[in-house]
């Protein structure tokens, strides 16, 4: 069984049941081991070595870190996980050194974790959702990323000796930062998504001791877990993935938009600044061509102005037998700029991991690839698109 889903009460009669009638303190001292990220049952000391044994018969096996791609200079880390049953799910890793004359501990590491293997939500110009949904990832499996990363951090051997850079100066010895922004729809996995937040950051000790505001969950627009997510009343950063100012090019580049289209996202978004006190931020993909000109950003202003929120601006990163590609870098500019002009915050991300296929948009456990398997493209999608923008001048092409 996997010991992150167990709620306190179940550990406490799960361990009752392995060892006869325990003291009080012994399941806090199990769930203590499991927010330091300690899994393996050998390792909890102060546990009598019987019931340790004992767990370790009924825990589940943790994945196994298949390999490490590394990039930008050592400060990106790309972990394939491989489960017991032979299913794969990537996380990233990214490093942002403390400035020279401040402390490690200032600097940061931000950990993107999947909750699927896979996607089902079929965006047609992202990788993980080429490749198809597989199965949802169990709490522990989503928890477990962070520890992995914790222990790379550490310069544990099991992964340090793995492929790849070894970590800089100034870099913390701990996860910061959690974003879930990897692999799979966070609220399309709301039951585990949640109790992963939970354990990261909730009221109930003990928890993995992050900040909530260190905490972001990534949606494309799943309402329901929208409000599921609002009602812990932890004040997580929640990230609304549009790519499109409109329903009818939301439709064809974001296709759960034909459920919950967007004058109920925004419903779902303003009951969010309510319910939590929270400024929320937007996700837009910059698509060569499609959703990249000035009257898109216009739109854009017009559409979510009034929440007041942060739009992030994400240049395309290619994916498998897809055409489209980030539009030239003056036309990113000049989009920005039409959002600033309207008074709205805009960052314009500079992506990190291109070249281990480790960028947004990019994760599909490249385990698909190697072994033959050929993942579909969105193919009616592309051929609506173009019918609809007509040819691309070569320059948006590149």
């Amino acid at each position: 069984m996997d010991p992150y889903t167990l709620g306190r009460d179940g550990l406490v009669a799960l361990l009752d049941d392995l060892a006869g009638p325990q003291p009080a303190y012994r399941a806090a001292q199990v769930r203590a081991w499991l927010a330091r990220g300690v899994d393996e049952p050998a390792a909890m000391t102060d546990l009598p070595a019987g019931l340790r044994r004992r767990l370790a018969e009924v825990f589940d096996e943790p994945p196994r870190v298949a390999t490490r791609s590394v990039a930008d200079r050592g400060l990106t880390h790309k972990i394939l996980l491989t489960h017991p049953d032979g299913e794969s799910t990537e996380s990233v890793l990214m490093l942002y050194p403390a400035r020279d004359g401040s402390r490690p501990r200032a600097g940061r590491a931000t950990v993107c974790v999947s909750t699927q293997a896979g996607c089902a939500m079929g965006c047609p110009f992202c990788a993980t959702g080429q490749a198809g949904f597989r199965r949802q990832l169990s709490a522990g499996e989503i928890l477990r990323q962070v520890t992995v990363a914790q222990r790379l951090l550490r310069g544990d051997e099991i992964v340090s000796a793995t492929p790849g850079a070894v970590l800089g100066p100034r870099v913390p010895d701990h996860v910061s930062n959690v974003v879930f922004m990897g692999m799979g729809e966070p609220l399309a996995n709301s039951d585990a998504t949640l109790a992963a937040v939970r354990w990261l950051c909730g009221r109930e000790e003990p928890t993995f001791g992050l900040s909530a505001r260190a905490v972001t969950v990534s949606t494309v627009g799943l309402v329901p877990g929208m409000r599921r997510l609002g009602a812990l009343g932890l004040p997580v950063t929640l990230a609304v993935s549009l790519h499109a100012p409109n329903d009818a090019l939301r439709d064809d580049l974001v296709p759960l938009n034909r459920r919950h289209p967007l004058a109920e996202l925004l419903d779902a978004c303003r009951a969010w600044i309510q319910v939590t006190g929270r400024r929320l931020s937007f996700e837009y993909v910059l698509i060569g061509g499609i959703n990249d000109a000035p009257e898109h950003a216009e739109q854009l202003a017009d559409l979510v102005g009034e929440l007041r929120a942060h739009v992030n601006l994400i240049p395309m990163n290619p994916t498998p037998a897809v055409p489209w590609r980030a539009p030239p870098p003056e036309r990113m500019r000049a989009f920005a700029a039409v959002l600033e002009r309207s008074g709205l915050a805009v960052s314009l991300r500079r992506n990190r991991g291109g070249e281990i296929d480790a960028a947004c948009g990019q994760l599909y456990a490249d385990y698909a690839v190697a072994s033959g398997r050929i993942m579909p493209v969105a193919r009616g999608a592309a051929a609506r698109l173009a019918a609809r923008v007509g040819p691309q001048p070569a320059r948006e092409q590149r």
